[in-house]
């Protein structure tokens, strides 16, 4: 989900410990929803399946995402660059870093034309964080006093009601950096009638609305329109998004090609080396924050423990990243030196452990010769990922490395669809190495590592656990100051290194492309399309 001129700004404390976010915009103007220019009509664009109901609280992959994300606006949102805006929020403010009071604008409302209010973020939120609820965001609320992981909580004591358009959050000093994230949109009171059937016609304040009752189709398509009742600061410039469902991106890729689809926001490995050759002008190439790896259940036999450990790190110096991204991705992306991303503020290169990240086929063959000495594994490694998207090839070049350079069989296991994969990742049944990858949910290095490997997150897939690793990224959300931040970060990463819960692999670049029916198209901080900004010819 990102873009060309990427950055990273942690929201700024001042000096007296106070947060004031005043109202800004990136187009310059105080109010928006009309047309930014004359290019009106329907956009298309690629999209999966979601796997769930478009609840913004439960929505955690790609396909759901950027469908909630043109349906609803928060507190705040991210710019082109992920820098922090003002949305629905006037204020933002603390004295102590720790109690925060919000002040909404006035003004916003719901497509339904119920107004957005103090409890329709609260209601949210705490909905959300209810642990009977089962939504897939609830660890998003866990900074919030009164949050139990465990224990249903209907009301968390940390969240007040000042009056109509004011709420208080008793919450970390780096609780403001996460508001632009979806789970943190409100919901209308509607919504609380039937979660279910909420999801699959949605009412959010955002961009965007739902075409009708029928607006998605499933499998097929979800289509948007221009909400006219969003007076938020940002701006439309077409008359609504058309989400097309692919099966594969080579599929998508035709249509594009075809100006039957008018943006990409992924271009398949087949295409990889002639893409820009063949979009010209019309291609996107640039850097993403998208980080791709490998991640391995701490359930799976020969995977747990101290041979577990020796595997993962055997797997990891086995792999010749350089390689793949040169022969598979025409060197678009980028081989990875840690477990977050290049573009978010404290990466590092340098992290004790990262050795293992580097390709040493010798130390790699010892290693898994230890492994093999305190229990012998047999039979055939497989790596999951599923087949309806970009990753068939290189998983099979990542099963072939091991196989040559670790001397065992290896071979992918192709699921038919990315619901389907999701699915048994969840429910820990893959069996083997799956593929993994992240798209920063905000633009803060604690996103690319609580969501993951945090005890009990929810999508901590490989369910990891070391309460070191907790207790760090505890006192990192703790921490006012900035460096002393990203250190406590940095050494909850060298934990992750020297456990390797995961392989990281490559941070991904950002590749897409336009038809000749579309202009000003821009892709943002997190790879996906700014979608009001385009017009049509």
């Amino acid at each position: 989900m990102k873009r060309s001129r990427i950055g990273y700004t942690f929201i700024a404390l001042a000096a007296a410990g106070a947060l004031a976010l005043s109202g800004c915009s990136s187009s310059g103007g105080e109010t928006g929803g009309g047309d930014a220019g004359s290019g009106g009509g329907i956009i298309t664009v690629n999209n999966t399946e979601p796997q769930k109901g478009l609840v913004p609280a439960d929505t955690t992959e790609v396909g759901g995402g950027k469908v909630v994300d043109a349906l609803w606006e928060g507190l705040v949102y991210y710019d082109i660059d992920g820098v922090t805006q003002m949305g629905v929020a006037e204020s933002i403010e603390s004295d102590d870093n720790t109690t925060w009071t919000i002040k909404l604008r006035e003004d916003a409302v719901f497509s339904d034309g119920t107004p957005v209010m103090a409890k329709n973020f609260v209601d949210a939120w705490n909905y959300a964080a209810n642990v009977d609820n089962a939504m897939g965001n609830q660890y998003f609320f866990s900074t919030i006093e009164g949050f139990s992981e465990t224990e249903p909580v209907e009301a968390m004591s940390g969240l007040k009601i000042v009056d109509d358009y004011t709420f208080t959050v008793k919450a970390t000093p780096d609780f403001p950096d996460r508001l632009g994230y979806s789970a943190y949109y409100p919901l209308p009171d509607v919504a609380f009638e039937d979660m279910e059937a909420f999801g699959q016609n949605p009412i959010g304040n955002g961009l965007y609305k739902m075409d009708g009752e029928d607006a998605w189709k499933h499998n097929e398509s979800i289509s948007l329109v221009k909400n006219d009742t969003y007076v938020g600061p940002r701006e439309v410039a077409n008359d609504g998004v058309d989400f097309k469902i692919y099966a594969s991106l080579d599929a998508a890729y035709t249509d594009l090609l075809g100006n039957n689809l008018d943006v990409l926001d992924q271009i398949p490995d087949t295409s990889f080396a002639v893409f820009q050759d063949e979009l010209g002008d019309r291609a996107i190439n640039q850097a993403g924050a998208l980080t791709t790896t490998l991640a391995i259940s701490e359930n799976l036999e020969h995977f747990s423990g101290e041979e577990g450990k020796l595997r993962r790190a055997a797997l990891s110096m086995a792999l010749d990243r350089e390689e793949i991204i040169d022969v598979i991705f025409e060197g678009t992306n980028v081989p990875a030196k840690d477990f977050t991303s290049p573009v978010v503020d404290g990466y590092a290169e340098d992290l004790e452990g990262a050795e293992k990240l580097e390709f040493n086929p010798e130390e790699a063959q010892k290693l898994w010769a230890e492994a093999d000495a305190m229990s012998p594994f047999e039979g055939t490694l497989e790596v999951a990922t599923n087949s309806d998207g970009p990753h068939q090839v290189w998983v099979e070049a990542v099963a072939n490395q091991w196989a040559n350079n670790l001397e065992i069989e290896a071979a992918p296991k192709l699921y038919p669809t990315f619901q389907a994969f999701l699915d048994d990742r969840e429910a820990d049944v893959v069996g083997g190495p799956f593929r993994a990858g992240w798209q920063g949910d905000y633009p803060g290095a604690y996103n690319y590592l609580q969501p993951l490997y945090y005890t009990g997150a929810s999508s901590n897939h490989g369910f990891y656990a070391n309460p070191e690793f907790d207790a760090l990224l505890d006192e990192a959300a703790a921490e006012s100051d900035h460096d002393a931040r990203v250190e406590k970060l940095n050494e909850a990463q060298e934990i992750l290194l020297e456990d390797m819960p995961s392989i990281p692999l490559w941070y991904q670049g950002t590749t897409g492309g336009h038809s000749e029916g579309v202009d000003n198209v821009a892709f943002g901080w997190n790879s996906v399309p700014l979608f009001n900004e385009i017009t049509k010819n």
